[in-house]
């Protein structure tokens, strides 16, 4: 079998799908630094002399009482601000699945066996560290997710020099992660389910398909139509951000010369709601859920306690050696493989990156337990965990970003001293 029968992992992306990606990147980098300053912003006013004024704030209720939506500053932005991120999110998988890498089964596999394994292991870890010492099992898919606005703020900071193509497999990895963790959300932590409204919710859905199925155009549609629906989802039980995921999905994705003007529904609204997503929705909610108590007590907590070591272990070790080893299995035993230009460093590095779980892993966090101050080690695991993660991943990248550095340089000189590229006289 030659090279060429072999798809090539991490290779050159189609055009249509490089401007996808980097307009993604480009957006989601500045969200990142938005995000790291919410976090930052809420850790110092959590753990000032005016801790009490950011309870009051976080716990203030406001809402639709008759509704059944009279829910805390806090509540609102998990459940209502955090459905605009995964409607992104849905928006982002629809791209992938009909335009983008995961478009086709030899492709999509590194990805998907990947994010499987990168999903399976921290859960695998957790379980065995807190099992073995009798404690909350119900935090095990704390660790599964990994926060890619985060990630790729990481990857600003470095100015590294990595190939575009390994930061998209991140952001693909990223995408396919937001999905089995929404998957998890919708089937292991959502309440009693009140069928009518479920029904009801689902025949929202099929209105919102039938729309996009005629090409209806027009905000003043969707718009309602999309608060009914994220309403009634929340209302029947199932976790609501999952109206999100399920209304990204069904936007079409595919540019259509006889109905769409320069193109998709789903590009249009990702062009409008991913700043708002990045750079609003995701930072608020961190900024009321990234508030505890970093005393020495809760510290110790984290590594004391089954819970929060389980969740340190699964983001450090599980996110990456479960990912890389995914990503190896899926290149030795499919038709895809590895781009001869880049080194399993590379892809180490970036699974080690994978590690940095902060918005899913906190939203998780809040729906798995119920005692206080369990919470809030938790939640202090997830940041000490994405913390160590980034640290680690930085001194990788950095070292990778080095050696790419040096080869750009070598291939400058070749070119230099005789006008020829070197590429050209091999």
């Amino acid at each position: 079998m030659t090279s060429n029968d072999r798809r090539s992992f991490l290779g050159l992306l189609p055009l249509i799908e490089r401007r996808a990606v980097t307009r993604a990147l480009r957006t989601e980098t500045v969200g990142g630094m938005v995000l790291l300053i919410a976090a930052v912003i809420a850790l110092v006013w959590a753990n000032s002399p005016w801790s009490a004024s950011y309870e009051t704030v976080r716990d203030f209720h406001f809402g639709i009482p008759a509704l059944g939506l009279d829910l805390s500053v806090g509540h609102w932005a998990a459940d209502g601000l955090l459905t605009v991120f995964f409607l992104v999110a849905g928006i982002e998988l629809k791209r992938e699945l009909v335009v983008g890498e995961l478009r086709t089964p030899s492709a999509a596999a590194l990805p998907v066996i990947a994010a499987i394994c990168g999903v399976v292991l921290p859960a695998v870890l957790y379980v065995t560290i807190v099992g073995g010492a009798g404690g909350e099992m119900h935090g095990w898919a704390v660790p599964m997710a990994t926060d890619i606005a985060f990630a790729l703020a990481v990857l600003a900071v470095i100015g590294t020099n990595l190939p575009a193509a390994l930061r998209a497999f991140l952001l693909t990895l990223a995408v396919v992660d937001d999905l089995f963790a929404i998957l998890v959300i919708a089937v292991f932590y959502s309440g009693t389910l009140d069928v009518l409204a479920l029904a009801l919710a689902a025949a929202g859905l099929v209105v919102f398909w039938l729309l996009q199925r005629f090409h209806v155009r027009g905000w003043w549609f969707y718009v309602p139509l999309g608060l009914v629906i994220w309403g009634l989802t929340y209302t029947s039980g199932v976790h609501a951000t999952v109206a999100g995921v399920a209304m990204g999905l069904l936007l079409r994705a595919k540019f259509d010369e006889r109905h769409d003007r320069h193109e998709s529904p789903g590009e249009r609204t990702e062009h409008v709601l991913r700043p708002l997503s990045a750079g609003i929705a995701v930072p608020l909610f961190a900024l009321f859920a990234a508030g505890v108590s970093v005393s020495a007590d809760a510290i110790g907590g984290v590594f004391t306690r089954p819970e929060p070591l389980g969740v340190v272990v699964g983001l450090v070790a599980g996110k990456a050696l479960g990912i890389f080893l995914g990503t190896y299995l899926a290149a030795r035993f499919t038709r895809a493989r590895l781009n001869p230009e880049l080194g399993w460093g590379d892809v180490f590095a970036i699974a080690v990156l994978g590690g940095i779980g902060f918005t899913v892993s906190l939203l998780i966090t809040e729906l798995a337990f119920d005692d206080q101050t369990l919470m809030y080690e938790v939640k202090a695991a997830v940041l000490i965990g994405s913390l160590i993660a980034a640290v680690l991943a930085t001194g990788l990248l950095r070292r990778r970003n080095r050696i790419y550095g040096r080869m750009y340089d070598d291939e400058e000189r070749d070119e230099d001293s005789d006008g020829i590229p070197d590429v050209y006289q091999r």
